[in-house]
């Protein structure tokens, strides 16, 4: 940050932040990706490394754990060491998880390197959004940084599914790991010689060491919870137990978090109206989302019989939404109204995208349901995710600033996790249904497989469209901070007050 020659204690806006924003932008986008990139690789991964049916979930499951769990600790991290160097630590340490995934020779390897992809994404993923936050200072500046950072994190998921198609039927699945490695390397390289951090911004006080085991023991019982419920069903003993778990855990850190004298999430950050409305409402439609990446994967997959690569790019309008709904309806009208007038009607909008498809049926046309459907999807969650992403550091003290970037990735991963298992297991009980109500009567059971697979995931989706009118209903009722001034941002006081601090502009 620069000073101005007339009064030397006003900060300017950093000259190198949009260089910076490119290389942050690349490390999100490199994360996002991952964690959708290796669902198309894992079949061929399977076959190759002898990995069995039963145990084939940990590819995945593992990075979640580990990314999910650490989120909280990895913010903290962020806010004690600095987030430059958290940022290039966790790139360069994802750079190298990537490689021993793409050189795995057995499950154990695979396995391993999901868990250190997961461990150092869980670094790189808050201290990319709180640098963003102490970078962009600037109420309009902000909006078009957050904007396209949201972009990336809405859309990403959607990009890996591309391009994990492109490189595994071209290439080989072990190309969806090597690929990390430019991508980290380039943001990591231009982050060291780009990125100017705040001076006065780290939180230097004694590591919460009972919060962290507790946050982490808890998200990871609770992510694994929802995980074994997809496979072994919501009554299984050890499901159950997980959750039960996780309650007493999570219960145990909120308590310990209210006593200690340096808290890892200080409550201050979830208790603001604002941010806890965003961590909600943001959770909530990644459910949603996360549930119709996987459903219409497999309709466009088993049912119309698309390769890889053409399902890929069948999501290539939802990512044009996204990219759409942010950068050009989020970023510009973020500070002309207030952020609940994008983010309640975004989501009504997405969910509105989600109502069409609940009209799927095995004949259903691409161009006449499953792309209008996409672009409304993208273009709500675009504009909702920008203001969201915005409102996650929304107040903050400086030191706060990546543990609260932590709970909007927490948030999301969480959403995910449920998501995907929630949503699976109402598709697949309506599933078993149908074809438990249509058996008699049937002359061709391949048809009505592929009838009942539809039919599942209809109602799946219905819930989709419950959780984000839902996630409208929680943006229009907690969030109700104005719109943003033009040159002017949120920051808290020493005694935790929140201010509007006025800076000026200058052009550089």
């Amino acid at each position: 940050m620069s000073k101005t020659a007339d009064n030397p204690d006003i900060s300017l806006p950093d000259p190198s932040r949009w260089k910076a924003l490119v290389f942050i932008a690349l490390a999100q986008l490199m994360v996002v990706l991952d964690a959708t990139i290796v669902n198309i690789a894992l079949p061929h991964a399977q076959l190759d490394l002898g990995i069995s049916d039963g145990n084939k979930q940990w590819v995945i499951t593992a990075y979640a754990l580990a990314f999910g769990g650490l989120l909280l600790f990895g913010g903290r991290i962020a806010d004690l060491w600095g987030r430059k160097r958290t940022f290039v630590v966790g790139l360069l340490g994802f750079a190298a998880a990537s490689a021993l995934g793409g050189a795995a020779t057995g499950e154990a390897m695979m396995f391993g390197s999901r868990a250190l992809q997961g461990a150092f994404g869980a670094l790189l993923a808050p201290a990319a959004l709180s640098l963003l936050a102490v970078m962009f200072t600037d109420a309009k500046e902000r909006a078009k940084a957050f904007g396209i950072y949201g972009a990336i994190a809405g859309g990403g998921g959607a990009v890996g599914l591309i391009l994990g198609g492109v490189l595994t039927e071209y290439l080989n699945w072990r190309w969806t790991f090597f690929v990390n490695i430019p991508f980290a390397i380039i943001a990591a390289a231009g982050a060291y010689f780009v990125i100017r951090e705040p001076a006065g911004t780290r939180n230097r006080s004694t590591l919460d060491i009972p919060g962290v085991v507790l946050s982490t023991l808890g998200l990871v019982t609770l992510v694994y919870g929802f995980t074994r419920a997809e496979s072994a069903g919501w009554s299984d003993g050890l499901t159950v137990s997980m959750f039960i778990a996780s309650a007493v855990l999570l219960a145990g850190f909120v308590f310990t978090e209210s006593k200690v004298k340096s808290p890892l999430l200080p409550l201050r950050v979830l208790t603001e109206r604002n941010r806890g409305g965003v961590y909600l409402s943001l959770g909530l439609a990644i459910i949603a989302m996360f549930g119709l990446f996987l459903f219409l994967t497999f309709y466009l997959q088993i049912v119309k019989d698309y390769s890889p690569v053409m399902t890929g790019f069948a999501f290539l309008p939802m990512i044009a939404g996204m990219i759409t709904g942010s950068t050009q309806i989020g970023a510009r009208l973020m500070t002309r109204v207030a952020p609940r007038l994008l983010m309640g009607p975004g989501f009504l909008v997405a969910g509105t995208g989600m109502l069409m498809l609940t009209q799927l049926e095995i004949g259903s046309s691409y161009v006449g349901l499953i792309l209008p459907a996409q672009v409304l999807l993208g273009l709500g969650m675009g504009t909702a995710f920008m203001p969201a992403m915005s409102l996650a550091t929304h107040g903050v003290r400086p030191e706060d600033a990546g543990v609260a970037s932590a709970m909007v990735n927490t948030s999301q991963q969480v959403g995910g996790a449920i998501g995907t298992a929630l949503l699976n297991t109402i598709a697949a009980s309506a599933t078993t249904a149908y074809i438990t109500s249509h058996a008699a009567g049937a002359t061709n059971q391949k048809l009505l497989q592929a009838q009942a697979m539809v039919h599942g995931y209809s109602n799946a989706i219905w819930w989709a469209v419950g959780i984000l009118v839902t996630a409208a209903t929680i943006a229009f009722t907690l969030i109700n901070t104005g719109r943003p001034e033009a040159g002017s941002v949120t920051a808290a006081s020493g005694d935790g007050v929140e201010d509007e601090v006025k800076i000026p502009v200058v052009a550089h």
